[in-house]
């Protein structure tokens, strides 16, 4: 499978981006790494914060390929599935890694305060700021004009 093919079974759809929709979502990612450090909140809520910084990193390249996901199309989903497709298999890791999060972020939101451990949250807030390093990396050398 690959992005056209994606589209082409109405998960995607075309999105033109702008450097200033980037810098807003890279400003958002700021945001969250440093608010998902916060000891006065919950884990749980630690754990998604860092969760919606990782899912922007995958958005951001996705908009820089020229799609984003169609409503009702699993979008977290199909955002983190696409990040092999995106930037590149090398990262197929950290893919999997982040649907089990995502796994886990609707668990913590939805059924079951308080199952997400401090370990599990400085885990994802160091996979979460390595995807952005790797994001900003990846638009300077292949999106100069959006980094």
């Amino acid at each position: 499978m690959n992005l056209e093919n994606w589209s082409s079974n109405g998960w995607l759809k075309p999105h033109q981006t702008s450097r200033q929709e980037i810098q807003k979502l890279l400003n958002l990612i700021r945001r969250d790494l440093k608010d998902s450090q916060s000891t006065d909140i919950s884990a749980d809520w630690r754990f998604a914060i860092a969760y919606n910084a990782a899912l922007t990193c995958c958005q951001i390249a996705l908009y820089c390929r020229g799609y984003e996901v169609a409503r009702g199309q699993s979008e977290h989903y199909r955002i983190i599935q696409s990040l092999t497709m995106t930037i590149g298999e090398e990262l197929a890791p950290v893919k999997t890694y982040l649907n089990a999060c995502r796994n886990k972020r609707n668990i913590a939101d939805y059924e079951s305060a308080g199952s997400v451990s401090a370990a599990e949250v400085a885990e994802l807030i160091t996979v979460a700021s390595d995807l952005f390093t790797k994001i900003s990396n990846w638009l300077t050398a292949n999106y100069p004009e959006m980094a």
